[in-house]
């Protein structure tokens, strides 16, 4: 009595056969409704078994006649012992995925009603606009029957796109003739998720980022954090993990790091964006006041040493929002010399530096050094020549783009949004800390930098309210610029952008080792006029 069930079962396997039906994983839509990711249908070559206990002689030729036609079905003896299974229990087993209509011509023509062939019908993954947004969509393993998302929103939500597969009980014969089908589970297609991607945006950041650079670009509503447009290069199309990939394709893409989300997963020196953290601690603690001057004369002098403004003859008498404007470095030394790191750590982050934003994807904190962390990590003290590199954005400072576009961000709205990827996700905010008229200090600055500064590139672009600020961030020593691309500055262009009666939107590009901000600026330039087009002609 005590082997009663195994027999029951063993019994049970003569005649019941079990059939997995898959199911359609979910689509990924832009905020308009538009396709980013789909499904489509394909057709898959199987072997039906049909009950002999072994291969006839004829049945071995039709394998051996199919594999020379199609090198991917391999003759190896894993391939023949699961055909054997399949003929050997009244089962099929896959030997050619998504056959294109030549083939499946060629198939029926050689034999289309051959008793072990079988076509079905299944859905294939289709990222119809191939590595446009890579990053945010993500892609997902080469697994045959069971694939899982292994990068972005693929695998952040892979159990609300993959659906449930549904599941048939087949009762045969001896024979191995199918008497009865039983549904026990039925096929639940995934759920389609929205995100906050704007198709045309995104299209337009892709086609004005070229694609020799590498870096990111990001578009953000300041208003609720949606992000509207976010392309990292080097990129890849997530549809070459659908196949099978060969080791020199794999090395060759190691090599150039497509799958870095260069948004949120890489972190670099700031650079003259920080001064607006520096200049908004010191108006905060009255070290300046907005209608002083100051008189750049093209150094100022600590320890001994001078350091250099950007503009070698310097810029004369300027007044405060003039400095941030022309982004003059001696004035940012003068306000380093009064405070102190640990201060400006403290503004750092009540604007989002130093931390992650909340963001459903993986970020990196970045890094905001402070006294403590000097001491913990390098067993010295902070120096205070140390805070003069500081608060220009060099020295031990890190942050990613992602964080940059919430904190241009939180200077017109007065609050740090958690950036979204979901329409319907929850808006969540934090209030910024700073006071109000700090606030429109640093507007009417970054207003200044597009009219008088830096950012004077795109100053004649009608039509436009736009307030930026530039930034030429250093890797290494200066001596070593011609050594190499890789010792090369990058370049940082960030902006607040308002066109007509359109939501204002931040814009921030970031690329790497473009030796300054003149690449990001002018790729800036292509895409607001890119952007204006867009509207005008909708």
């Amino acid at each position: 009595m005590y082997q009663q069930h195994r027999y029951k079962t063993q019994s049970k396997k003569n005649y019941v056969r079990y059939e997995t039906i898959s199911s359609a994983r979910g689509q990924m839509l832009d905020c308009n409704g538009k396709k980013l990711v789909t499904n489509k249908p394909i057709m898959n070559l199987y072997w039906h078994g049909t009950g002999n206990r072994r291969l006839n002689e004829q049945q071995r030729e039709l394998v051996q006649q199919l594999a020379s036609m199609y090198p991917t079905i391999s003759c190896d003896q894993e391939t023949i012992n699961a055909i054997n299974m399949a003929e050997k229990r009244n089962e099929h087993t896959l030997l050619l995925q998504d056959i294109s209509f030549e083939q499946l011509s060629h198939i029926e023509e050689l034999c289309g009603h051959h008793k072990n062939i079988m076509i079905k019908h299944d859905f294939k993954r289709y990222y119809p606009h191939a590595d446009m947004a890579c990053h945010v969509v993500g892609y997902l393993s080469n697994v045959r029957f069971d694939p899982m998302g292994k990068m972005g929103l693929e695998k952040q939500l892979h159990d609300t796109l993959q659906g449930n597969d549904g599941m048939l009980m087949k009762t045969i014969n001896s024979f191995g003739k199918k008497i009865e089908t039983q549904q026990l589970q039925p096929v639940k297609t995934g759920n389609d998720i929205v995100t906050t991607l704007d198709l045309n945006i995104q299209q337009l950041v892709e086609k004005v980022f070229n694609k020799d650079k590498s870096g990111t670009f990001i578009i953000m509503d300041p208003a609720d954090g949606a992000i509207k447009a976010l392309c990292s290069r080097p990129n890849f199309d997530p549809s070459i993990f659908l196949d099978t990939i060969d080791h020199e394709t794999w090395q060759t893409m190691q090599k150039q790091q497509p799958f870095l989300n260069r948004a949120m997963q890489c972190a670099y020196p700031p650079g003259s964006l920080f001064k607006i953290i520096t200049i908004s601690a010191a108006l905060e603690h009255n070290v300046i006041h907005p209608d002083d001057t100051f008189v750049c004369k093209g150094y100022t002098e600590f320890g001994g040493r001078k350091y250099l403004c950007n503009r070698k003859r310097g810029h004369g008498k300027l007044s405060m929002q003039q400095a941030l404007a022309l982004s003059c470095n001696p004035l940012f030394y003068e306000l380093g010399k009064q405070i102190k790191i640990d201060t400006l750590a403290d503004y750092a982050h009540r604007f989002g530096l130093g931390q992650k934003t909340g963001i459903l994807f993986p970020e990196k904190n970045g890094l905001m050094p402070t006294t403590a962390w000097k001491k913990r990590n390098y067993g010295e003290r902070w120096w205070p020549g140390e805070t003069l590199s500081a608060a220009i954005g060099q020295s031990y400072i890190l942050t990613t783009p992602i964080q940059i576009a919430r904190m241009i961000g939180s200077i017109f709205t007065g609050y740090l949004v958690t950036p979204r990827l979901l329409k319907d996700e929850a808006i969540k905010f934090e209030p910024l800390g700073i006071r109000p008229e700090t606030l429109t200090f640093l507007k009417d600055s970054m207003r200044s930098v597009v009219t008088e500064g830096t950012g004077h590139r795109v100053s004649r672009i009608k039509d436009y309210i736009i307030h930026a600020k530039t930034s030429t961030a250093q890797m290494s020593d200066m001596k070593k610029r011609k050594l190499g691309k890789q010792f090369l500055e990058h370049g940082w262009a960030v902006a607040h952008l308002a066109y007509k009666d359109q939501d204002p939107l931040i814009m921030v590009i970031l690329i790497e080792h473009a030796g300054s901000s003149r690449v990001p600026m002018i790729i800036a330039k292509d895409f607001l006029l890119g952007y204006r087009k867009l509207f005008n002609s909708i």
